[in-house]
């Protein structure tokens, strides 16, 4: 039952003074809170506090080697590491002024679907449909749902199985390098590859009438949409930063677009642009870039009824299931390319990776490197200084959830006060849940400081 169409039996329960602690948000990844306290039907705080500790990545990478980076960075998440390794390695390659060829950009493309697929049908069926069902987690769905189950299994170990033939293996990838790859995927593991992606075609179609029956909350807030777009393409690995489908940023300007900032009750920071909150992620993209998808992704958007602009952000969940019919139907385009026309090893393994010894005697050009590219949370950027000797002088990482958290909040104080005193604090904490998981927060991937100095 949706939270705010609930019907209460005693009036009593419907109270304008309102105090909601959530310790901790359940199923998203990593540690949150939600903190709301309301007084004679006004909303005097409304914070959702990152409590998780501090991970100092941008400190790590400090007096590494640039070709230490990407190894370093995807330790970052375990959820999107495919993700960071490769706008890290966007970022070295700007930094070194090397330019991968466009073999190597299709395989980058195919892997980054794949994750995309991965975290997608992972926070569908097992971080969201809970919720919709009335349930608190996914083990009672297990007893009732087995079949709808053992299906989400097989469509996530498809994309698993993706991350282990491309990289090498799906958490922490590490073909995936600096100028292209260091082996090519075996020919009987993309077929195998291939086969599963095709099977997962039904399955994607059982998901979408799934959702199709489901009832998602009504709530409506327009705000401001960052994403990739691209010309040619529904825009993942590369393109423009663009806000609302307007003012194409070119994405290594993207200081001049967004600020950070600290908050003294979180450990992650809130990124505004023109001083307002803004979001990113599947609905973010859909609204910039829907009439780039795939004709079967339009089709499945026709069917769920999602239309652009979309300004509910629990629709962020049908976005994701939209984005995941693209990304399969463009996994299985690249995969019959490479199976018909084969790939040229020459292009695409880096033979002259440089040893721990030939490093130093490298030469280098001071420069600063920056990479892009869309995970399914939203636009994360990587941002690399290095000397004259190859090492990293300054780092920056803009991880998606630290962008979304502000709008989450600016969201939850338009929605608390449309269901004071009408609905319970029950009803309001369990909306108040829903309306942070629909964002798909990556807690730990957030917890981040640009300026660390140990004294």
């Amino acid at each position: 039952m949706i939270p705010w169409e609930t019907s209460m039996s005693s009036n009593s329960s419907k109270t304008k003074d309102v105090k909601i602690d959530v310790h901790y948000l359940t199923r998203v990844e990593g540690h949150g809170n939600i903190v709301v306290d309301t007084k004679d039907g006004k909303l005097t705080k409304c914070e959702f506090q990152v409590i998780e500790s501090p991970r100092f990545f941008e400190s790590m990478l400090v007096g590494r080697v640039i070709w230490e980076a990407q190894h370093i960075t995807s330790r970052i998440c375990g959820i999107c590491a495919c993700g960071h390794s490769l706008a890290s390695i966007k970022a070295a390659e700007d930094a070194l002024g090397i330019t991968p060829a466009d073999e190597t950009v299709m395989l980058r493309k195919l892997l980054l679907y794949t994750e995309q697929m991965d975290s997608h049908i992972l926070h569908i069926y097992f971080l969201v449909a809970p919720d919709l069902l009335g349930v608190k987690s996914i083990m009672p769905l297990i007893k009732t749902h087995r079949s709808i189950i053992d299906m989400a299994l097989k469509m996530k170990r498809m994309s698993d199985y993706a991350g282990e033939v491309l990289a090498g293996r799906h958490i922490h990838p590490i073909s995936y390098v600096i100028g292209g790859l260091t082996q090519l995927p075996a020919r009987e593991n993309l077929e195998k590859l291939y086969k599963m992606m095709l099977e997962c075609r039904k399955y994607g179609d059982e998901t979408v009438k799934i959702l199709k029956k489901l009832k998602f909350p009504e709530f409506q807030r327009p705000t401001q949409y960052l994403s990739l777009t691209h010309d040619g393409e529904y825009a993942m690995y590369d393109g423009d930063l663009v806000v609302n489908g307007k003012n194409r940023t070119k994405y290594n300007k993207y200081r001049e677009v967004l600020t950070e900032k600290v908050v003294d009750y979180s450990r992650a920071k809130i990124a505004t642009i023109n001083n307002k909150p803004y979001a990113v992620g599947a609905l973010a993209r859909f609204n910039n870039n829907s009439d780039k998808l795939h004709k079967k992704a339009k089709a499945v958007a026709e069917s769920l009824r999602l239309k652009a602009p979309c300004h509910n952000p629990y629709l962020n969940t049908v976005a994701q299931m939209v984005e995941w019919v693209h990304c399969l139907e463009e996994s299985i385009a690249i995969i019959e390319k490479i199976l018909k026309e084969g790939l040229n090893e020459k292009k695409i393994v880096v033979s002259s990776w440089p040893k721990k010894s030939q490093i130093d005697k490298i030469k280098y050009r001071p420069n600063t490197g920056i990479g892009c590219v869309e995970v399914p949370r939203g636009s994360l950027f990587h941002e690399y200084t290095i000397d004259d000797t190859g090492h990293i002088t300054a780092a920056n990482c803009v991880i998606p959830t630290n962008q979304n958290m502000g709008n989450l909040e600016e969201d939850m104080r338009k929605l608390v006060p449309e269901l004071l005193g009408r609905h319970s604090r029950e009803e309001i904490t369990q909306a108040l849940e829903m309306l942070a998981r629909a964002y798909d927060p990556c807690i730990s991937c957030a917890t981040h400081l640009l300026d660390v100095r140990f004294v």
